[in-house]
């Protein structure tokens, strides 16, 4: 339960820091799309599929490697290995952020004159490039904040980039970009890499005197044999993950191609992949805060229970994660899909983003839960399985793109998003069945949940046009956003999906105090459920 509550708190704090930034992202987005227009979007987004390729080159899976070896060499009882560990680590990542850079910077030109087909991103690209040793580093200094479990500190970092990157890129926008396309990408670049520059000076600071404070440097202590296993963790995740990457960018490269082989003109075919890009899937992903911020917790926890060899409280993790990540998610859904409508009005008029929501809004049960599975299989110890199949899942995704977008135009690529996560979502809770082996519960975690957000949006419509004037402006849709959620939460709760073992959970996340010691006993069908010790039974687990 001391485990549950810490993961709890963390993912509380991470949360809160990632809801605030992603409400400040989502204003951001939306006040610099009406501002540079879908076109620069569109370009804006084909910019940054490239410098995603560019980072995963930079980082090459360094985080998964400290969180995880940290983790598992404190578990140990080998703490005075950490410093030696992490600075193999820094030389990791300071070789392959180099790399990067010089790579993005040195072929900018290729990339803009034969893969987007257009100059005006030229400087952009380079200026992308400054940034990817300081972000190589700082996935070192997540991955052992992460680790530690001292979340409140990559928190701080990451909410004052998003503070600066807005202040800086909003300065540029108004006193250098004008209505030119080419000035407004340099200036959300600009920007950027200032942010990131000041929050990594930063996390730099914090990092080494929470580092300096718990992992005293000793002489004479080696951690080789660490800096192996973390080589050996890394190299197969960054190899993949390349693939992966390079994958991805190349379906974000042949969109815009497609569309324009369909029919559609190069300002409207860079206009329609914006409207999605930067519009709506902003708002899709915006709630998946809260299953990003448990996820990032559950690698450390889970890698400590494999460690331990505590294979039912690993189920048992694994069961309240997708069992809350469903309800979560379905919530959204629907909610998504009820008011879509109102949502593009009020944030995007006068552009297709309310049908892009309402088509797109039935994956987010899929995506969020991938999500979680993608942490769990990481945490386990299979990420080279979960990259395969995310590789795959790329792969697929190209595929699809070259052979329905140029047919189809944009229906071909919602076709393409709806095949290919559910082909990686499938893949991946499939191969979590078989290592932990689980027994899912259909019925209580779907269907009661995908019933009470169907009644939820009716209850909340009915209650509404009962109203003589309910509004339309952004604090009416946020009020009829609220009344759907309360719905939902008395009709899972009256469902039976969420019952009196969920609430007692819940409760004892809340308290202050608990028992050193926890009873976890297996129930019939698999899952474990934590039993408070006999001196306190009226504690629920």
């Amino acid at each position: 339960m001391k485990q549950a509550k810490q993961i709890f708190r963390d993912a509380l704090l991470l949360t809160g820091a990632a809801l605030l930034m992603r409400t400040v992202g989502v204003w951001f987005q939306i006040a610099i799309s009406n501002r540079a227009g879908a076109e620069a979007m569109g370009l804006f987004s084909l910019m940054s599929g490239v410098y995603g390729f560019a980072l995963t080159l930079a980082t090459s899976g360094i985080h998964l490697g400290v969180t995880r070896m940290v983790t598992e060499t404190v578990s140990r009882g080998r703490e005075e290995r950490v410093p030696g560990l992490l600075r193999r680590a820094v030389l990791f990542s300071l070789f392959f952020g180099c790399l990067a850079a010089i790579l993005l910077a040195s072929s900018a030109g290729i990339i803009s004159r034969y893969w987007i087909k257009d100059d005006r991103v030229l400087l952009s690209l380079r200026l992308f490039a400054i940034t990817l040793p300081l972000l190589s580093l700082s996935s070192v200094f997540g991955g052992y904040f992460t680790a530690v479990r001292r979340s409140s500190k990559s928190a701080v970092g990451q909410v004052c980039e998003q503070a600066l990157r807005i202040g800086f890129c909003m300065y540029l926008l108004a006193f250098f970009a004008g209505n030119k396309t080419e000035r407004i990408l340099v200036a959300l670049v600009l920007g950027g890499a200032l942010a990131e520059t000041l929050s990594f000076l930063l996390e730099l600071i914090l990092y080494l005197i929470d580092r300096r404070k718990n992992f005293p440097t000793k002489k004479g202590i080696s951690a080789a044999a660490e800096g192996r296993e973390l080589v050996r963790i890394t190299l197969p995740v960054a190899l993949t993950t390349y693939a992966r990457s390079g994958l991805i960018t190349l379906e974000h490269v042949l969109i815009p191609e497609g569309l324009r082989n369909s029919g559609a003109t190069h300002a409207a075919a860079l206009a329609a992949y914006g409207s999605i890009q930067s519009m709506a899937l902003p708002i899709i992903l915006y709630p998946a805060a809260l299953i990003a911020s448990f996820s990032g917790l559950l690698i450390p926890a889970l890698a400590e229970c494999r460690v331990l060899k505590s294979h039912v409280r690993i189920r048992y993790m694994i069961s309240r994660v997708w069992h809350f990540s469903l309800l979560f998610s379905i919530g959204v859904a629907g909610i998504l899909i009820c008011f879509s409508t109102e949502l593009g009005e009020v944030l995007y008029p006068g552009t297709d983003t309310a049908r892009y929501l309402r088509l797109l809004a039935p994956l987010i049960p899929i995506m969020y839960v991938d999500t979680a599975t993608d942490a769990m299989l990481k945490g386990l110890g299979e990420q080279f399985r979960s990259m395969i199949i995310n590789i795959a899942d790329a792969a697929l995704s190209v595929v699809l793109v070259w052979i329905l977008v140029p047919k189809f135009g944009i229906t071909g690529y919602l076709v393409t998003i709806y095949i290919s996560e559910l082909f990686n979502t499938v893949l991946s809770i499939h191969r979590l069945l078989v290592v932990s082996k689980t027994t899912p519960k259909i019925f209580k975690w779907v269907y009661l949940p995908l019933l009470s957000v169907i009644g939820a949006s009716f209850a909340a419509k009915g209650l509404l046009s009962l109203l003589p004037n309910p509004g339309n402006g952004k604090l009416a849709v946020c009020l009829h956003i609220l009344l759907a959620a309360g719905f939902y939460l008395l009709f899972v709760t009256l469902s039976g999906s969420v019952g009196k073992e969920e609430r007692a959970w819940i409760r004892t996340l809340f308290r202050k105090k608990d028992s050193d010691q926890e009873i976890v006993r297996e129930t019939t069908d698999g899952t474990a459920i934590p039993q408070a010790p006999p001196a306190a039974s009226s504690r629920a687990g």
